[in-house]
């Protein structure tokens, strides 16, 4: 299905990308430049994204373009663009893969839709422990700056916009929206509830929009060459190209950016190289640990929104995490749950203790202990966590542990009923 074309990782083989020479040899800022000295309105810019169908690439896949539309037509408030980077999200690692080697797609991003949506601040908050990603990045604004792109009447324009970097401080929490905004505030990073949403009550109790590094880094490409052209890379509803990550049992883990719809058969065999060895693939998980696996006969569903929730399960991140016969799911899934019952904030109390609770009853289970209440108790958990909680930390807890249950409830049964695992003994 590969188009091949290439968009944020076109010239990576280029050592200098990351620099604003690098970028602007490969006709970096052209598209910004388009924005100003063309006259493409704010209304015009996101008429294009719109058209193009980019979905947000942080996990949720809403479509970037109306986001931008729920924000108040008129208010005397300032307006804010939020980056989130906070990329915390277990198997996932394609956003500092951009930020890295090619952050000035982000930052060029980040000026048009500021111009967009009328905002003159934009604020990146970068994982704290992506320390590379941050130093790229803080470079790549420096450099903007220093060449009239950011700040003050930019290209004579007559748009200002500044753009900062506020490192996080590796709470997985904040990958969350109103928790992202929280901690910007200089606040504990805990969600709000919503309503309101950000596009009304936002920072600083202002309009804000917030997203993910891989969607705006795209709009770029968008207003330089249509969002009806980046709408007929994708599949229907989910438009252009993505950056797929790939990790687990294969022969060549990484990260290939190509169409939205593209089959999981695809993606593992053409281009991670299929199973690193003889056994046969048991399962996947299509997009960060938050996400309900798949069967390994489960690898011909276009990976696009649709076609995922169809299935049972969600794009998420789309970074597939590839498990082999012979791997235990019960421990697999104890480790899950041990990573959400670490990462809760605590603010709500099905989490604070369902996640615990889960936790502990699947390393019950592993360790061959008696599990009152049997398989239907982790269930019965799952189901007092999920639309319970402020944000959807206890419903990405939840959701692939019954996933499991789902697909793999003989292998869990069996597991209770002999008391050990009767996979690696």
């Amino acid at each position: 299905m590969s188009t091949g074309l290439k968009i944020l990782t076109a010239h990576l083989e280029d050592p200098e990308l990351h620099t604003l020479a690098g970028y602007e040899r490969h006709g970096g800022y052209g598209a910004l430049r388009k924005t100003l000295r063309e006259g493409l309105t704010p209304e015009k810019v996101q008429e294009e994204v719109k058209a193009a169908n980019l979905r947000g690439r942080g996990g949720a896949g809403f479509p970037a373009g109306i986001k931008w539309g729920f924000l108040p037509k008129n208010t005397d408030k300032p307006i804010y663009l939020c980056i989130n980077a906070d990329e915390g999200e277990p198997g996932t690692f394609k956003d500092r893969l951009i930020m890295e080697r090619n952050p000035h797609a982000l930052i060029e991003g980040c000026l048009i839709a500021c111009h967009a949506i009328k905002a003159k601040v934009c604020y990146i908050y970068i994982r704290g422990e992506l320390l590379k990603c941050i130093k790229h990045v803080e470079r790549a604004i420096e450099e903007a700056r220093a060449k009239g792109l950011i700040g003050k009447n930019i290209l004579g324009s007559g748009l200002d916009c500044e753009i900062h970097v506020h490192p996080g401080a590796g709470a997985y929490i904040c990958g969350e929206e109103m928790s992202l905004i929280e901690s910007l505030e200089g606040k504990p990073g805990q969600p709000r509830n919503k309503p309101p949403f950000p596009a009304s009550v936002g920072l600083f109790n202002c309009p804000t929009i917030v997203n993910n590094v891989e969607t705006i880094a795209y709009v770029p490409w968008i207003i330089q060459n249509s969002g009806q052209a980046f709408a007929d890379l994708g599949s229907e509803k989910n438009g252009g190209l993505k950056i797929w990550g790939v990790s687990g049992h294969v022969k060549r883990p990484g990260l290939w950016e190509l169409p939205m719809g593209i089959t999981a058969r695809q993606l593992i065999e053409d281009y991670a190289g299929g199973m690193r060895g003889p056994k046969k693939m048991k399962g996947y998980i299509p997009g960060g640990s938050s996400c309900p696996p798949l069967l390994g006969t489960e690898i011909d569903i276009p990976l696009d929104f649709e076609n995922m929730k169809k299935a049972g399960t969600m794009l998420g991140t789309g970074c597939l995490t590839v498990f082999e016969e012979g791997v235990c799911t019960v421990r697999f899934a104890q480790r899950i749950a041990h990573f959400y019952e670490h990462e809760s904030c605590g603010q709500c109390t099905p989490c604070r203790e369902g996640t615990g609770w889960l936790y502990r009853n699947i390393k019950k289970l592993e360790h061959g202990e008696q599990l009152d209440g049997g398989l239907d108790l982790l269930e019965s958990i799952c189901n007092r966590i999920m639309g319970n909680t402020i944000c959807a930390l206890g419903d990405a807890a939840a959701m692939p542990i019954q996933g499991f249950l789902r697909r793999f409830g003989d292998e869990w049964a069996a597991h209770l009923g002999a008391g050990r695992c009767p996979i690696q003994g």
